[in-house]
């Protein structure tokens, strides 16, 4: 017989009476051990004996109640030879059935004793597997071997990439923002394999001749993000010679023309074209410009103001401070530098000082010092920010947003409030903002097609579970019930789904 991985040994296990005779070839007598074998150092007298174990039984194991019946005549027959040897980088040949005897169980015993390896390794003696002193070989990987699980098989591809490093967990979660390992948290995904030319030949198609088919206009932009959607303009004009934007207007109308338009602009240039609008429009919508300039981070609202004064010929500063006033105007033009802190790691002890300031300004004065809020509130990171929250409710036993509802009022009231509930928890300010919208007689068609295509890409998740957390139905439910058409249609794919 011969093991898998060592050389043929000479010899016979010794003459043994019982149902074991000698087999021609055979391992030579050892008193009390197993032969010595290529890659084992010699044992001097073999394995100890172990308590408890079964006393030495002239010919083989003891009979045991309720085993396998003994084989007619006393035992196996012998086998000339043993088993048959394993050919090279092959398993070993298993024995017929009925010839499962001791020595096959004694291999399989080295053979798990052998594999239990510290770390989990295979024993030397496998095929790639370093004898000590080599180097190891490449693991490549390949087909799973179904006979021996964990074991890759097929052709070699390439060497194994380097493992990614141990992540310390405990140190992510002190020093992480929130929500860090969430994941991607918005409903519209990147379309695989989109071709901008293949989309605005289906654009053409629903636009031409007579009537328009929406419904392919809304399958294919509420399955394409912002970054597929686009290119289809410079697209459509390069492969028709014409401008998208215009034949759509020429197609759709109302809310749905808007929902479409909106979806066509790049998020900075949408944001842009929201605050113009806040601005220049009938009246000014305060609500808006908060939203937008406490939402947005450093980056994102210095890119607004870029295009803001390349698209209107004037900063965005300017254009805030000549329709707004007093401590209202200078909490937007504050917010509208984007030089917000965005560390996230927080000192207590500072925001303890801070929630000590506000109390300060507020509650504990005659009148109020707007200022030192618009300081904190403006120029502090937001993680910093909810740890003040924090400190400001433990001091004074009120929330920070009653004390200014109590302290504060008109525009600056209404404008410091939202920048605290967007930095408290973002989705669910932006879940109130919808509610308010659909809510009561009339929608507000501007606000909610804003929120929808704006945060489709960004937390349209976590506003879906803040909206049923705080109303009880679902944002799908709601838009639903509220809206109506092709518009309907489009708005629940950026929503993507019920909860």
């Amino acid at each position: 017989m011969s093991y898998p991985g060592y050389p043929p040994a000479g010899g016979s296990y010794p003459p043994a009476s019982g149902p074991y005779q000698q087999a021609p070839g055979g391992y030579p007598p050892q008193p009390g051990a197993y032969p010595p074998q290529a890659g084992y150092p010699p044992q001097a007298g073999g394995y100890p004996p172990q308590a408890g174990g079964y006393a030495p039984q002239a010919g083989g194991y003891p009979p045991q109640a309720g085993g396998y019946p003994a084989a007619p005549g006393g035992g196996f027959p012998p086998q000339a030879g043993g088993y048959p040897a394993a050919q090279p980088g092959t398993y070993p040949n298993m024995p017929p059935a009925g010839q499962c005897g001791y020595v096959h169980h004694v291999t399989r015993l080295i053979n798990v004793l052998c594999s239990v390896q510290p770390g989990g390794g295979m024993p030397q003696g496998y095929p790639g597997v370093p004898a000590p002193g080599q180097q190891p070989m490449p693991v490549y990987p390949g087909a799973p071997n179904p006979s021996m699980p964990g074991y890759g098989g097929g052709v070699p591809t390439g060497p194994t990439p380097p493992a990614a490093p141990a992540v310390n967990v405990r140190h992510c979660q002190l020093h992480q923002p929130l929500g860090a390992f969430k994941g991607y948290r918005g409903t519209i995904k990147d379309f695989p394999g989109a071709d901008p030319l293949r989309d605005v030949e289906v654009l053409r198609k629903a636009m031409k001749g007579f009537g328009t088919d929406e419904n392919a206009i809304i399958e294919l932009l509420g399955s394409r993000s912002n970054k597929q959607r686009v290119p289809l303009k410079a697209a459509y004009k390069t492969t028709y010679g014409k401008d998208l934007v215009s034949d759509l207007k020429s197609e759709l109308r109302g809310n749905f023309e808007s929902l479409v338009l909106a979806m066509l602009k790049a998020p900075a240039h949408f944001d842009a074209s929201e605050l113009r609008e806040a601005i220049s429009g009938a009246g000014t919508d305060e609500a808006c410009l908060i939203e937008i300039l406490s939402s947005r981070s450093n980056a994102e609202i210095r890119e607004i103001t870029k295009i803001y004064k390349a698209e209107y010929g004037k900063s965005l500063e300017d254009a805030i401070s000549g329709d707004t006033s007093g401590h209202f105007r200078r909490l937007l033009v504050s917010l509208s530098q984007g030089n917000r802190d965005e560390k996230e790691t927080v000192d207590i002890s500072m925001a303890k000082q801070d929630a000590q300031k506000l109390h300060a300004a507020g509650e504990n004065k005659v009148g109020t010092d707007e200022s030192q809020f618009n300081a904190i509130l403006c120029a502090r990171s937001k993680p910093h920010l909810r740890q003040v929250f924090h400190e400001y409710q433990q001091m004074c036993g009120k929330d920070i947003e009653k004390s200014i509802c109590g302290e504060m009022s008109g525009n600056v009231e209404s404008g410091m409030v939202a920048v605290v509930k967007c930095i408290k928890n973002t989705p669910a300010y932006f879940a109130e903002r919808l509610h308010k919208a659909m809510q009561g007689a009339g929608t507000k068609d501007r606000t909610l097609i804003r929120i929808m295509v704006s945060r489709s890409e960004v937390d349209m998740l976590d506003i879906r579970q803040e909206y049923l957390r705080l109303y009880g139905k679902s944002l799908y439910t709601a838009i639903s019930g509220d809206t109506s058409g092709d518009y309907k249609k489009l708005l629940l794919k950026l929503c993507g789904g019920s909860d």
